[in-house]
């Protein structure tokens, strides 16, 4: 059986965005392709509504590019559950992130995803917040997924 991955918003953006002249951002754009091309079928892919609208803000060439890349992705439903779960983390683990990254964790928690799969390291893929992040989520009674950048799910099976 394959693992479950949510995909957060900054994956389709770093996915589909021309190279970046920023060599570091350059090569997360390119591990990011690699993880979609090499990796992304031993895994069954998911994501919701949340990522989707932020994918179709900004340019609208860009905003299309990435509105493509998530079309055969099936979305998770943003249940009154994962609302209720984003609340709390917003509270408690990460009162200083927009709500919707706390919706994207919500999300993937509440419907057992085994790996969140983002770039957004100040308020999803950061070490600090990870421990709140994972005992908010299990003291609301839902296992928290991993939380990963693109080159640490390229081993998994």
């Amino acid at each position: 059986m394959k693992k479950s991955v949510y995909l957060e918003t900054t994956i389709p953006s770093y996915l589909t965005a021309w190279r970046s002249p920023d060599l570091i951002m350059a090569a997360n754009q390119e591990a990011t392709r690699e993880w979609w091309e090499v990796a992304r079928g031993r895994f069954e892919v998911f994501s919701s509504a949340i990522t989707a609208q932020e994918a179709a803000g900004g340019d609208p060439a860009a905003a299309r590019r990435r509105l493509d890349a998530l079309d055969s992705i099936p979305d998770l439903e943003v249940s009154s559950a994962a609302e209720a779960l984003a609340q709390r983390l917003l509270t408690e683990a990460v009162p200083s992130a927009p709500r919707a990254d706390a919706l994207h964790i919500a999300v993937a928690a509440v419907h057992g995803m085994d790996f969140l799969l983002t770039w957004n390291c100040a308020h999803i893929a950061n070490a600090a917040f990870r421990p709140k992040i994972e005992a908010v989520c299990r003291a609301a009674g839902f296992e928290p997924p991993v939380i990963c950048t693109p080159p640490e799910l390229m081993e998994e099976t």
